[in-house]
């Protein structure tokens, strides 16, 4: 009598990319209207999965629901990004009046802090990261945040301390994003 031996992560996740990629390079490209975004999002899908997932593979019913799932967080990401430096770039035009004149030097250290931020960010809880960008971004109070992510006033503030706690640790830390 001979047991079957189950697949490895490796193996698991090597017929996931196979299976579902050009599955979900197709459905990326029907929403983004891009191919060349689709076949970049697609790779940065399998790889946030490769190097992050805590799901077990073996027992995943529908693969393809998580696979849009984390390629949907993936383009909300992105969106949040590019929306961070639409708005760095709006304020520095608004600057180059000839008084404020920003050095290169200057920039870069604004866009590595911005990059180390969004990294922050992105390493973050979900709920703790909406309250927390709701409250610094958009300067909602605690109640309204509460009734936006559906908890209570006290909830948020737990959050709101998660997320701060995390941003301290990490500027504290000796970990780099880049």
């Amino acid at each position: 009598m001979s047991s079957a031996i189950p697949p490895s992560h490796t193996e698991l996740l090597r017929t996931l990319y196979l299976d579902h990629q050009g599955w979900l390079q197709s459905w990326l490209r029907h929403k983004l209207g891009c191919r060349h975004q689709a076949a970049d999002l697609s790779q940065e899908t399998f790889s946030r999965i490769f190097s992050v997932s805590r799901v077990d593979l073996a027992a995943l019913k529908t693969p393809r629901a998580y696979l849009t799932t984390t390629a949907t967080r993936l383009m909300i990401d992105q969106a949040r990004r590019q929306k961070v430096e639409q708005a760095y770039m709006e304020a520095l035009a608004l600057s180059q009046d000839g008084l404020h004149a920003i050095s290169p030097e200057q920039h870069l250290l604004t866009m590595e802090a911005l990059t180390m931020i969004v990294g922050m960010l992105d390493t973050m809880a979900e709920k703790p990261r909406q309250a927390f960008m709701l409250s610094r971004l958009e300067h909602l109070t605690y109640p309204e945040i509460g009734t936006v992510l559906g908890v209570s006033s006290s909830m948020v503030k737990q959050y709101i301390a998660q997320a701060m706690v995390h941003c301290h640790d990490i500027v504290h830390s000796n970990d780099v994003f880049v």
